[in-house]
């Protein structure tokens, strides 16, 4: 007996009652407003038009896009913290050290040195974007012994009558060595001369400093490593006190704005500013990638407060000293 293939029984059509059944309410009642359309027909519609809403929007989406990056590659910044000590001066120049800065796009800068000389060099090579703070370090060894050398005093004192200056710093000083003679008197030489500490501390630390001087102008290096929390809990309460980002990645981490630092800088624009931090001759090299990754990171938040953090606090809180520095 032949096998015979059992033929294929066409599919039954569903009757627009039977199908109502399974249509849910919404759909039904947008059938019967389009005369009773199948639904299929009404889902390919609503697709096919939200394509067509899609690929009619997609050049407005890709100008805002590729008008947002192109904005922030051409933001200026203001790189509040970064060093040419000795070591560094031996294996780059100070044109080639100039270079790198304008490259980067970094209009002005706060620079100090271990020994001074290295700040004096690059301000005589680019006064329009050196703007030179005093480190009381002789060589980067003096990190870890200058709280307690008194040596330190009259190299501070020396320089200050020799040349002008932004700021003391930045320094190393943690808790309650920040009480002791010689940072003590950092504190003294800054109200003396009005101008700024930088200094690279915990927060106990810049408490005790503005405990020896309540009108002191902090600049808060690396933004102390604190927390968020612990950050805005100072700021809130020093309104003299400012925050640098440098060498720290929490708050962007590859070039993307945390979400725990991003109320805060929303909440306080004014008081943070962008920083590289080259305590090495290597670290130079990274000012262009940093500069590249710090405007990343500030694209993702309002322009205005983009540009506060990234130059116009800067030029806001050390501009006008910074102005004064070729009058006299």
């Amino acid at each position: 007996m032949r096998f015979q293939p059992a033929r294929k029984r066409p599919l039954r059509q569903a009757s627009l009652r039977e199908s109502d059944r399974r249509v849910p309410e919404p759909l039904l009642a947008a059938r019967k407003r389009r005369g009773g359309r199948p639904v299929q027909v009404v889902r390919s519609r609503v697709i096919i038009d939200a394509m067509r809403a899609f690929v009619l929007g997609l050049p407005l989406l890709v100008g805002f896009a590729t008008t947002s990056v192109a904005v922030a590659a051409e933001m200026p910044l203001f790189d509040a913290h970064l060093h040419y000590s000795h070591d560094t001066r031996d294996v780059l120049p100070p044109k080639t050290a100039i270079e790198i800065l304008r490259k980067a796009g970094v209009r002005q800068a706060l620079i100090s040195s271990s020994n001074d000389d290295g700040t004096q060099a690059l301000y005589a090579e680019a006064p329009d974007i050196v703007i030179p703070e005093l480190r009381p370090y002789r060589v980067r060894g003096d990190i870890s012994t200058w709280v307690r050398d008194e040596s330190v005093i009259p190299y501070v004192e020396g320089r200050l009558k020799r040349y002008r200056y932004v700021a003391i710093g930045e320094f190393h000083v943690y808790g309650a060595d920040a009480d002791l003679p010689v940072p003590r008197r950092m504190v003294q030489l800054a109200r003396e001369h009005k101008i700024f500490i930088h200094i690279h501390s915990d927060a106990d630390a810049v408490e005790r400093v503005f405990r020896q001087d309540p009108g002191a102008r902090v600049l808060w290096a690396h933004a102390g490593f604190d927390s968020p929390t612990r950050v805005r809990e100072m700021l809130l309460k020093h309104q003299n006190l400012w925050c640098d980002l440098a060498w720290r990645t929490d708050h962007a981490p590859e070039g993307r704005l945390s979400p725990e630092w991003r109320p805060l800088f929303l909440e306080l624009p004014d008081r943070f500013m962008v920083g590289t931090d080259t305590p090495s001759p290597q670290r130079w090299y990274f000012v262009e990638e940093h500069a590249r990754l710090a405007r990343m990171w500030l694209s993702a938040l309002p322009r205005d407060v983009a540009e506060r953090i990234a130059y116009r606090n800067g030029e806001a809180v050390f501009g006008p000293l910074a102005a004064s520095l070729k009058n006299k």
